[in-house]
């Protein structure tokens, strides 16, 4: 009787260790990296043939040029760091270039932490904190300041210069999610009385955003 609760014990803790720690899964090997033409579906990107793994797969060169911002709504690009020697290893990374006056809204990765390396210029950057505090973290960061976010919680970034800005950022997760809150809010198909008194406003408020997240 004593071996069995023992037992039963022992997988309960190991169960709920690996609910914990479960993040992206461990690599099975030194590297897999990524095979764009393979048809096989699986969790991440199916791995080239090691034997034709050059030094390039683990290269992405370019970052010191500054980039365009193409999004007229809220005057931010970010482009994916292509890096194929990364597949399977939990990380990605993203280069950001944000005109003078825009921001990268206010949003959450489910599934991965971030941290962002200014590159050229300076903007506000910061995050919140869970409910009940809400406390806001910010601060403006220049050339060469980084910022930590912690998983999960909202965080945002605007330029309130006016030169544009660059920044690095990566995250801790090949698959981290984006939710952009306003998108969430007024972008779907959740019901106008039910996002109004989520906001303690009305719904003709809620009718007028939403026309401005339909325009192009």
């Amino acid at each position: 009787m004593a071996a069995a609760t023992l037992l039963l014990a022992l997988a309960v803790v190991t169960l709920g260790s690996g609910h914990v720690e479960a993040f992206d899964p461990n690599p099975l090997q030194d590297f897999c990296v990524a095979d764009p033409t393979s048809k096989v579906h699986e969790n991440g990107v199916a791995c080239k043939d090691p034997a034709a793994v050059v030094a390039e797969d683990f290269l992405f060169g370019g970052l010191d040029k500054p980039g365009v911002t193409t999004s007229k709504r809220f005057g931010f690009t970010a482009n994916q760091v292509q890096i194929p020697g990364l597949n399977t290893l939990g990380e990605s990374h993203v280069h950001l270039d944000v005109a003078p006056g825009g921001v990268f809204p206010m949003h959450y990765h489910p599934r991965a932490a971030e941290t962002a390396l200014v590159l050229e210029g300076s903007v506000y950057f910061g995050f919140v904190s869970s409910y009940p505090d809400n406390k806001l973290y910010a601060k403006v960061l220049r050339k060469g300041d980084v910022f930590a976010v912690p998983q999960g919680l909202v965080h945002f970034l605007h330029n309130n210069g006016t030169a544009p800005t660059t920044l690095y950022a990566s995250l801790s997760s090949q698959n981290p999610g984006l939710v952009l809150l306003g998108n969430s809010l007024f972008a779907g198909a959740l019901p106008d009385d039910l996002v109004a008194k989520t906001l303690l406003t009305d719904k003709h408020t809620v009718e007028t955003i939403k026309a401005n997240f339909r325009r192009p």
